[in-house]
């Protein structure tokens, strides 16, 4: 978890795959708990004798950065299988190529993970690579999940996923540095420019957003802020081909004009280290970085979400994260028993569910409940980015792709580099993203 965090549209979770079949013994190497003790370590699928009673389930998860996560996900397995010895589940940790590679050449095959780790997307509800598991949410359950958060795992009506855990992005600022130079936490896009620019002291400047000028961290935030969105779920429709979006854009164009953004930091975005080192007043970055921004600042910093564009708009984060998924055509085709391996992982177990939110990394439990009750979420800049999430949180649906993410960047790109005329960038990119979603949808 400790590594870049995006929206689902930065992660390649469009399902696109290779036509090869994949190799599994090259791949993977897995740890299988029975009874509460490992019975097989090493590459490739396990090789022991189940007893005719028991259920064997594999379980896909891609390589997260904090220490202690295999560890961790190694333990839920063995605790399941304590709890219900006829149920063996199998862990496979993937070390790299997770999104991009080795799980959706997986799922082309007969050898596929029973249950795994991803984005949902139109293609792999179109393949039949998930299961809809909306019995596993009852009123109750359903109700203590944010609807924007169930909407990234849900197409038509049908949810197929679980989250795991829930991300999103925070405007963090050093209260000494603001206070220095008599300035409020900026609370609309103007004010922002004029924050970054009364900030930059030449040393030290007065915003980093990442060293491509936040074309990246803003792509979507920034119409969010606006008031606008980008494609209709029930319509499947484009449409943020907008005046809104638009001069979101030319804001954008305007701060990187100013000369008053960090460029050229040693990390991107994602990584606190510029505004820890002093190298920047404000910066754009995830509610991950939190832990190690407390250590470098101690209590002298801030947060806020993206500020509204204006007055017209409305602050804006994203709303990212990991979800799980059943395969209906996995390797050992028990679908209930992965189904129940879901709901009692990521639905009943909120200790669990805690425990992998918040002791290895820094990320909000999904239910609301488990959110509310966890120690480390209930005070200080902490509870305030719950609530940032809650009432901001952004997310883009299902039908947008890796692909359609590419075609926005580089126009946006066009205008805040090139000064391209922002209005006809926004078209051609809307009318690009349209067709990207019709041969989507006609697969």
């Amino acid at each position: 978890m400790a590594k870049k965090r995006k929206n689902r549209t930065e992660t390649g979770s469009e399902g696109d795959v290779l036509s090869h079949r994949l190799n599994r013994r090259d791949l993977v190497k897995t740890m299988t708990f029975a009874g509460g003790a490992i019975v097989f370590a090493g590459y490739g699928p396990s090789t022991y004798v189940v007893a005719q009673d028991q259920i064997k389930i594999s379980q896909w998860y891609h390589q997260y950065g904090e220490e202690g996560t295999e560890q961790a996900v190694k333990r839920y397995a063995e605790e399941y299988t304590k709890q219900f010895p006829n149920v063996v589940v199998e862990v496979v940790w993937q070390p790299a190529n997770y999104e991009a590679g080795v799980l959706p050449n997986a799922l082309l095959t007969d050898k596929g993970p029973d249950v795994y780790e991803s984005h949902l997307s139109v293609a792999l509800v179109r393949a039949g690579q998930v299961e809809p598991l909306d019995d596993l949410y009852t009123e109750e359950v359903k109700a203590d999940f944010n609807p924007v958060g169930l909407a990234a795992n849900t197409v038509d009506g049908k949810l197929y996923g679980v989250k795991m855990i829930d991300d999103m992005g925070l405007l963090y600022y050093r209260k000494s540095m603001l206070a220095e130079k008599g300035v409020n936490p900026p609370t609309t896009m103007d004010e922002v420019i004029a924050a970054a620019k009364a900030l930059d002291s030449g040393r030290v400047k007065g915003l980093f957003l990442g060293n491509d000028g936040g074309i990246d961290a803003l792509h979507t935030i920034g119409p969010w802020s606006a008031g606008s969105d980008f494609v209709d779920p029930a319509t499947n429709k484009m449409t943020f081909d907008n005046e809104r979006t638009v001069l979101a854009y030319q804001k954008v164009k305007e701060l990187n004009d100013s000369g008053a953004l960090l460029i050229g930091a040693p990390t991107d975005w994602w990584d606190p280290s510029a505004l820890n080192q002093g190298l920047a007043a404000m910066q754009w970055t995830g509610l991950w970085a939190m832990p190690g921004i407390i250590k470098a600042l101690g209590d002298d910093f801030g947060v806020v979400p993206w500020p509204a564009l204006d007055a017209s708009g409305k602050p804006a984060t994203f709303w990212a994260g990991w979800s799980e998924f059943v395969n209906p055509k996995g390797e050992h085709k028990q679908i209930q028993a992965a189904k129940d391996f879901v709901r009692w992982l990521w639905i009943e177990r909120t200790d669990l569910q805690q425990d992998w939110a918040l002791s290895y990394g820094f990320h909000v439990p999904p239910r609301k409940s488990a959110a509310a009750s966890a120690e480390p979420l209930k005070s200080g800049p902490a509870a305030e980015a719950v609530t940032f999430l809650n009432e901001y949180g952004k997310v883009m649906p299902p039908q947008w792709t890796a692909a359609m993410d590419t075609i926005l960047i580089t126009h946006i790109s066009n205008i805040v580099k090139n000064g391209a005329d922002a209005a006809a960038e926004v078209t051609a990119a809307a009318q690009e993203c349209q067709a990207e979603l019709d041969k989507s949808l006609a697969a």
